[in-house]
């Protein structure tokens, strides 16, 4: 008997890639329940994007390919791996985008991929879906594209002129982490000279300085420290003006079997989403508090706390500085303040130019983090 084995309709590879596209977290905006992708009806991922205006819409993700000839000892997609492979052409790619968005069923696009052949022939894919949507449809919304690494410096360039948004995922922190996960890449050739190469593009005063770059950690896979991640965290932010660094946690049973990730170097399984969270309260800390990488406290392995809050941590070092009066404290001052954001903070302020602020029930409703700032307030 002869077996026939049909080829996936768009459709179908559309189900594959979109669910292959999950393990890229740098187009996330959050680790609410509210800014968590969701699967749709018909199989693919889609992200609630938080607005200039407040509101919500949604991003379509998806690769273009699951063919990969790289090695990433983490990567359920590496080329060792026994897996259906399909591709998306550029045209069909951004006509079914374009259903969905004519649909007013997302706002924007994300587009990721395997490396097809060589770095520049899957950027070339890329752009092209991105110069079809920009030039053929006159489309002027929300395109991200994810930067191979390893590509051309006119590659990228022609990315960034076509994107809202690119992102090249740096992974692991240093040379040598990144040579526990892979024999292929070059981590400054790689990954961090066209970073650099994006971050000059994409400067104040550039060309396209509204494109904004972001990356991504994999946290876990190398048995890297948190200190070590934090280090180049701070440096992305301070030297490279990064948009934003968003964290992965390593999926256990997914990777290779040497790598640390697949050791559980973390006793308890959930610990590693702990730990994953913890990092991006530090992001936080950087971002939005002022506050700087020597501020961040570790444990004696190197790793952020797993039991209490980084904030938190480095308050009860600095006994010297609380409790603060909270009506003449500045906003950096409050920012300082566990249990108090930038939200709560700006309303203290609004509050206190009209009467003093008396008691802690006129911040706001109080539950637990406002009950663990009130430790560190005067009234």
């Amino acid at each position: 008997m002869v077996a026939i084995i049909s080829q996936p309709d768009t459709q179908k590879k559309l189900e594959i890639l979109s669910t292959d596209a999950q393990y890229d977290l740098a187009c996330a905006c959050g680790s609410s329940d509210s800014q968590s992708r969701k699967r749709s009806e018909d199989g693919k991922w889609i992200f609630p994007v938080t607005l200039p205006n407040g509101g919500q819409s949604i991003l379509f993700k998806t690769l273009i390919s699951n063919v990969c000839k790289n090695d990433c000892k983490y990567c359920p997609l590496r080329e060792e791996m026994d897996i259906r492979r399909c591709s998306l052409n550029p045209e069909e790619t951004a006509k079914v985008f374009l259903d969905y968005y004519n649909q007013k069923k997302v706002f924007g696009l994300f587009l990721s991929s395997g490396v097809i052949g060589t770095s520049d022939i899957t950027m070339d894919r890329l752009n092209s879906i991105a110069r079809i949507l920009r030039k053929k449809h006159k489309f002027k919304g929300y395109i991200h594209l994810k930067v191979i690494p390893g590509s051309s410096n006119a590659a990228i360039e022609e990315a960034v002129s076509l994107a809202s948004a690119v992102s090249l995922n740096i992974e692991t922190p240093g040379e040598k982490n990144l040579a526990k996960l892979s024999n292929k890449k070059n981590y400054i050739k790689d990954i961090i000279e066209p970073m650099k190469l994006i971050s000059n593009l994409t400067q104040k005063g550039a060309r396209y300085q509204r494109v904004k770059q972001t990356t991504q950690f994999i946290v876990g896979a190398a048995g890297e420290q948190d200190k070590e991640i934090v280090k180049y965290m701070f440096g992305l932010y301070d030297r490279l003006n990064m948009n934003r660094v968003y964290f992965s946690a390593y999926q256990r049973d997914l990777g290779e079997e040497s790598i640390s990730g697949e050791k559980g170097f973390l006793e308890n399984p959930a610990d590693i989403l702990t730990r994953e969270h913890r990092l991006y309260q530090v992001d936080f800390l950087l971002r939005k508090y002022g506050f700087r990488e020597s501020d961040i406290m570790f444990e004696k392995d190197g790793n952020l706390s797993l039991t209490n809050d980084p904030k938190e941590i480095w308050a009860n070092m600095h006994p010297e500085l609380f409790p603060v009066d909270i009506n003449k404290a500045t906003k950096f001052t409050l920012l300082k303040v566990p249990g108090l954001g930038p939200t709560t903070v700006d309303r203290i302020i609004k509050t206190r130019k009209i009467s003093p602020v008396r008691s802690i029930e006129q911040i706001g409703k109080v539950g637990v983090r406002l009950q663990k700032a009130e430790k560190y307030l005067t009234f």
